[in-house]
């Protein structure tokens, strides 16, 4: 029996802007710059704003599908080694959440938890949440950083810094045909 909850009933959403949001993160705490500056500020307020609702919901709808994309690579890579991503991911981002209190607030710990969970064992992370009701303006920091410590978990485990950025990149490409856009 299919899941409600199955990513083939899920949008992928604007996954190239959600990684280009990610990405952009990844690079600025590389760069020991990890808080936007003000003139990327002012970029990313004037592309949030040029979204418009349909577009901010692509964008959230694409940082899900990226959080499905890292934790099933992520599950692969764990059982090669017979281990289990739950087990090997999931306290490793709730701690490293809890002590970023200014930007994950406690209260949502629990619903990222969840959404890794949900993604672990093949659910969409966003379909996995509409059941509890539409997200918050408050899920939507802790969302972009379950989605970096995701991408930056992959990237360390590789030694490579834009590891995660290309694996989405290249099923992106594979997805497109090769044909690009």
């Amino acid at each position: 029996m299919s899941s409600p909850c199955d990513p083939r009933h899920a949008p992928a959403g604007d996954v190239g802007a959600a990684l280009m949001v990610i990405d952009s993160r990844l690079k600025a705490v590389h760069e020991g710059t990890p808080r936007a500056g003000p003139e990327q500020q002012a970029l990313i307020d004037q592309f949030t704003a040029s979204l418009g609702p349909k577009g901010a919901q692509d964008v959230l709808d694409g940082v899900c599908t990226l959080i499905f994309m890292y934790m099933q690579w992520l599950r692969r890579a764990y059982e090669d080694h017979d281990e289990d991503v739950i087990a090997g991911v999931v306290p490793h981002l709730v701690a490293t959440m809890r002590m970023m209190p200014k930007s994950v607030r406690p209260e949502a710990i629990p619903t990222m938890a969840g959404l890794l969970v949900a993604a672990a064992t093949g659910l969409s992370p966003n379909l996995w949440r509409k059941q509890y009701g539409y997200w918050t303006e408050e899920e939507m920091t802790p969302l972009e950083a379950t989605a970096f410590l995701l991408a930056e978990h992959i990237n360390r485990m590789t030694d490579d810094p834009a590891f995660a950025t290309r694996l989405i990149s290249e099923a992106l490409s594979g997805a497109d045909g090769g044909r690009g856009g």
